[in-house]
């Protein structure tokens, strides 16, 4: 088991970081009509892709994999990584295989982002798609249910396929397996976060995002299986949650090397798109897109890219602090990633009333030298084990 256990590991992180997308390129040869949709995060509800024939692929950048050429000639030094990397991708070719581009609403940069991929006329459609940030169903609902309507448009223009609620309700149910599947995974590291490290964790969770949702539910099933039993050997780590890396991703050697300083992660933002939606979204409706939407209004993780008058984050996120008996809260945010280093100061003037434990830093995805983060981190786990129950 083992042997198996670790060869699934290892396929998922060639696949996790794989910048010429060969699965997707694959997948496109043996579906010579399906439609390989490329999407950035933070979330974008991909059973609708799935449903239109089409193949929803995750773009993350190009992390510390991708020199940086080209993309430093279309954004300001005072402008985050990720997309310079995405750019450069789409300039070198690594995209060419993708039909149509998913651009959520993250922030300013993104949407300029879109923008070049349209100039360059990269893909057959590009989408800067809006989010709602009104949590009414009748509007922001509503809304919510036209911009998907535009996505399907966009691919039944290029492949014909014309989405009915029996397609679209079974890919809905494919899905609501895959966050099931994810989520058991979270509650096992809740309690015992050393059957799996958090960096094999990431490789699972990303490889899900080039893949189609068939062959991710399986790998799920076999690493839910793999660590429901009896493996690997405690720690002296405390448990942290990690918050802030929901768009640029950290390289994996900062992942690992917050944990090899003495936190176990038992939750976090990494890969926060395709654990957005809490519990199911309804696989029986006359209207999935209703349901589909329904489900971000009323059960959507929080977000530094959701602004929810009525449901504070600050509050949220102390609750899965809570929920995952967490001793504090490391605050990760990209290099100039305007959502998280604004929402940074509520969120600490919150745990200072509320005595929670925290510490924060800056990354690029293209970092890797660790050495003073690593020191943070670890000064910051001893502390906590030191004066554990003194008050924060």
């Amino acid at each position: 088991m083992m042997k198996k256990i670790q060869q699934i590991l290892d396929e998922c992180k060639e696949l996790a970081f794989d910048l010429n997308f060969t699965r997707s390129r694959k997948w496109l040869e043996e579906n010579p009509k399906g439609v390989v949709v490329g999407y950035m995060p933070i979330f974008f509800p991909r059973e609708i892709v799935h449903a239109a024939g089409g193949l929803p692929v995750g773009i993350f950048g190009g992390g510390d994999r991708k020199q940086i050429v080209k993309g430093d000639a279309y954004y300001q030094s005072y402008i985050c990584h990720i997309p310079r990397s995405i750019i450069e991708l789409a300039l070198d070719k690594h995209l060419d295989h993708m039909s149509g581009f998913i651009f959520p609403s993250i922030c300013d940069v993104i949407r300029n982002l879109s923008g070049i991929f349209r100039q360059h006329k990269v893909g057959k459609f590009v989408k800067y798609m809006d989010f709602p940030q009104n949590f009414l169903p009748e509007i922001g609902g509503r809304f919510y249910q036209q911009e998907m309507e535009h996505v399907l448009s966009y691919m039944e223009e290029i492949n014909g396929i014309k989405v009915t609620p029996e397609s679209l309700n079974k890919s809905i149910g494919l899905y609501n397996k895959n966050r099931e599947l994810i989520d058991y995974i979270y509650k096992i590291r809740q309690d015992y976060p050393w059957r799996l490290s958090i960096a094999d964790v990431y490789h699972v969770v990303r490889a899900g995002t080039v893949i189609p949702v068939e062959e991710h539910n399986e790998i799920l099933e076999q690493v839910c299986h793999y660590i429901s039993g009896e493996v690997g050997e405690p720690q002296d780590k405390i448990k942290v949650v990690i918050s802030g890396a929901f768009c640029e991703q950290p390289a994996i050697g900062l992942i690992r090397a917050i944990e090899e300083a003495g936190c176990y992660v038992v939750d976090d933002d990494y890969m926060l798109g395709s654990r957005m939606i809490l519990g199911d979204i309804d696989n029986t409706s006359e209207n999935p897109l209703e349901a589909i939407s329904n489900a971000y209004i009323k059960q959507s993780q929080y977000s530094s890219s959701i602004y929810d008058v009525n449901d504070p984050k600050e509050y949220r996120l102390a609750k899965i602090v809570k929920d995952r008996g967490a001793d504090g809260v490391i605050f990760a945010s990209a290099s100039f990633c305007d959502p998280s280093l604004l929402d940074a100061p509520i969120f600490q003037n919150a745990f200072n009333k509320m005595g929670i434990r925290y510490i924060s830093f800056q990354y690029s995805e293209n970092i890797n030298q660790f050495k003073v983060i690593k020191e943070q981190v670890g000064t910051f786990s001893d502390s906590i084990k030191l004066w554990e129950g003194e008050p924060a």
